[in-house]
């Protein structure tokens, strides 16, 4: 057993108990001494006193009897990255996964105990923690000092205590934030999920908290953001909690951020990026920066990777079609408006039941209750309000049918899918999908589709003609497309061209991802 004995002077009246305790015994943590206060070990003139933060008046006795510790601490192999290192402190690089120190869930195979194998001198230091002066989470990676000894120890931990550690973060978070933010919301322990920490008002337990961010960039898409977030204090999970709170949750937060937000990373994307501060013994100013690991730039770049969505366009005949099947033969998934239309207009199908309600003098429906197109269209040709109305609802229906198939496709890892379109654009599409779609125009002569129509859906010149009146012309809808694909008849050349197209998008989603991962990187170089 080893005493502690002191008797208080003028100069210490008003001062914490833990605090003097603290002063008289610097090779002790302040956690220490705080535990052996509150287990009863300390009496002052006599008496016991178990709070360490009982207020000392001068001429006071303080004994305190501090029980003889050994450390549990095994040492353990295990890879380090050191960033610096010298007789006061290490800076290390600590890898996403490994937790900081010792705690009842992770008793072991922690970066203290691969610590205390290649330094061995922080076994002098009481506690489960030697040399922590600030922790991360298990699953952020980055910069993390520790000190060699408890004189430094007590020296960097009193420097972020007054703030005067600088800490930057990079964090990769949902949606797009304000250029430069900041969150000065009070943080505390959740009050029913015991795991997670929460804006709290202080008036409930919540402590200051203060979180600046700036926007370095953000997904063609919107989708999401990187970050440099700077802490101006310390609180658990800060970062974490100050942007759930702003509505941007970090990507990969398994404990915050909502499933979708989830699923577009492996762990919570947060780095410890740069730190700067005084050095304990010398007095120097040190800094430190230290770039991402590879999976916080894999990540960005596959949630940066959508699928890329193809529309096929033309007009009637052109042989967008064709084109499309060639793109199916060579394995890309395939929607066709019409198809989806003539679901909906199928007995039982939604536009029909919607068309057979419309009070009209004729009706619209064949005996077994699918649209009579033929119908349909004189009455439309007759009633430009009526093709309006129909449109609207025809357009609306096979608008969400074309979305869920994308989704679909996304979901299954398709890295292109294809929609045939033929009113893409007069339905004003163009606007209303994101990401936004590459369109393929498919143009050819109106002779050579006048004869393709007459031949093979038999339409006489009148329903041509009504027809091509409802479509924009083709020299103005190709000039709104992307790619624009020349047919003059021959199937051969028309799937030649198909094959063309997929490789030249191909490459093209390459040379994309190529210059995201050199632009990401010199952002954080």
């Amino acid at each position: 057993m080893k005493e502690l004995r002191l008797t208080t002077t003028a100069d210490d009246a008003g001062q914490r108990l833990d605090r003097l305790l603290s002063q008289a015994a610097p090779e002790l943590s302040r956690a220490a001494l705080q535990k052996a206060v509150q287990a009863g070990h300390c009496q002052i003139d006599g008496l016991p006193e178990t709070r360490a933060n009982a207020k000392i008046r001068a001429g006071q006795t303080i004994v305190l009897c501090l029980p003889e510790t050994s450390t549990t601490l095994q040492a353990e192999e295990g890879h380090l990255e050191l960033l610096w290192q010298d007789d006061h402190l290490v800076v290390c690089n600590k890898p996403a996964g490994l937790t900081v120190h010792p705690c009842p869930s992770c008793p072991e195979q922690t970066l203290v105990q691969r610590l205390l194998g290649r330094f061995p001198q922080l076994g002098k230091i009481e506690g489960q923690r030697p040399g922590i002066v600030h922790r991360l989470d298990k699953d952020t990676s980055g910069i993390l000092l520790v000190a060699l000894t408890e004189q430094d120890r007590l020296a960097l931990s009193e420097a972020f205590a007054q703030r005067e550690v600088h800490k930057e973060y990079l964090a990769l978070v949902s949606g797009v934030p304000a250029a430069e933010g900041q969150c000065f919301e009070p943080i505390g322990r959740h009050p029913t999920a015991k795991v997670k920490m929460a804006v709290v008002p202080e008036s409930r337990g919540g402590r200051a908290a203060h979180t600046e961010w700036k926007t370095l960039w953000s997904a063609p898409d919107r989708r999401f953001s990187l970050l440099a977030v700077r802490i101006h204090t310390g609180r658990t999970h800060q970062i974490r909690v100050h942007m759930t709170h702003v509505g941007h949750p970090l990507l990969g937060d398994r404990l915050y951020a909502p499933k979708p937000v989830q699923a577009m990373a492996p762990r919570q994307m947060l780095h410890a990026w740069r730190i700067s501060f005084t050095h304990p013994a010398t007095g120097a100013p040190i800094s430190f920066a230290c770039p991402p690991p590879d999976d916080m730039l894999l990540a960005a770049l596959s949630a940066c990777h959508r699928m890329r969505r193809i529309v096929v366009t033309g007009n009637p005949g052109s042989g967008k079609s064709a084109f499309t099947s060639c793109l199916a033969d060579l394995g890309a998934p395939t929607f066709s408006a019409d198809a989806a239309v003539a679901e909906l207009y199928a007995p039982r199908g939604e536009a029909a039941k919607w068309i057979g309600r419309l009070n009209s003098q004729t009706s619209l429906l064949a005996p077994d209750g699918s649209v009579d197109k033929i119908a349909l269209m004189e009455a439309m040709r007759d009633n430009p309000a009526l093709r309006r109305e129909v449109e609207g609802i025809v357009h609306a229906l096979t608008h969400a049918a074309l979305e869920s198939f994308w989704a679909k496709q996304e979901s299954l890892g398709a890295p292109l899918a294809v929609a045939e379109v033929p009113l893409f654009f007069e339905s004003g599409w163009q606007h209303n999908f994101e990401p936004r779609p590459h369109v393929v125009g498919i143009r050819c002569p109106l002779s050579l589709r006048a004869q393709r129509i007459e031949a093979n859906r038999g339409w006489p010149q009148d329903k041509l003609e009504a027809i091509e009146g409802w479509q924009w012309a083709q020299d103005r809808k190709m000039a709104a497309c992307d790619s624009v694909v020349d047919n003059d008849g021959s199937a051969k050349a028309l799937c030649d061209h198909a094959q063309q197209f997929l490789a030249t998008m191909r490459a093209k989603d390459q040379k994309d991802e190529q210059a995201l991962a050199l632009h990401l990187a010199r952002l954080w170089q």
